[in-house]
């Protein structure tokens, strides 16, 4: 039996992003929509792990939850 240590923060994005990308939110501790929509598209795609692909599929996410990132 194998004893698996679950943090619900890493399932934030789970399956809309890819890892690298993942990762980099939650070093900045960003673990919302909400948290997300206080930054810029271009400060997150300053971090490091995210790229225009990442950045297209966070886009499309946020729309369908009727959130947006903040103008820059």
């Amino acid at each position: 039996m194998y004893t698996v240590s679950y943090d619900p923060e890493d399932d934030f994005l789970l399956g809309v992003i890819a890892v690298p990308a993942r990762k980099a939110l939650k070093k900045e501790k960003i673990n919302s929509l909400e948290k997300l929509s206080d930054y810029s598209e271009k400060e997150i795609l300053q971090l490091h792990g995210f790229g225009k692909n990442a950045m297209m599929k966070l886009r499309d996410h946020m729309k369908e939850h009727q959130m947006c990132f903040k103008e820059a």
